[in-house]
């Protein structure tokens, strides 16, 4: 579900270190804009924070007329791989956020990755 929160999203942002839950649309809105120097009202862009137990997430979205909020909750003392790093935005893309929504890190040292290839560099 939380996957059409960042469909056709050209920039996924995620809040590092954790976040005060108690802010809500207007809230987070403030902090992305004067904590991260980021725009909260490009439709085209997704921004995910994360509490302090790293039990929970809540996305936020602007949709071209007003803010949509969603979260998520782990339960049975499940947390996510939430970076610690405080005060500091970072952008990820959508296969980042899978790895986040199922329990891994968002750096896989093992993924494959996309390999760029040209007529120059390849042995054709």
């Amino acid at each position: 579900m939380m996957d059409w929160f960042i469909k056709d999203t050209t920039h996924i942002y995620i809040a590092c270190g954790a976040t005060d839950f108690r802010k809500q649309m207007d809230g987070l809105a403030v902090v992305v804009n004067t904590e991260f120097k980021l725009d909260p009202f490009s439709v085209k862009c997704a921004f995910i924070f994360c509490n302090r137990k790293r039990n929970a997430l809540k996305v936020l979205r602007y949709d071209g007329n007003g803010f949509i909020l969603a979260s998520k909750k782990l339960l049975n003392g499940m947390k996510f791989q939430w970076p610690r790093t405080p005060s500091e935005v970072r952008e990820i893309t959508g296969q980042q956020v899978q790895w986040l929504l199922q329990g891994l890190e968002i750096e896989q040292k093992k993924a494959l990755r996309p390999v760029m290839m040209t007529l120059e560099n390849s042995c054709f």
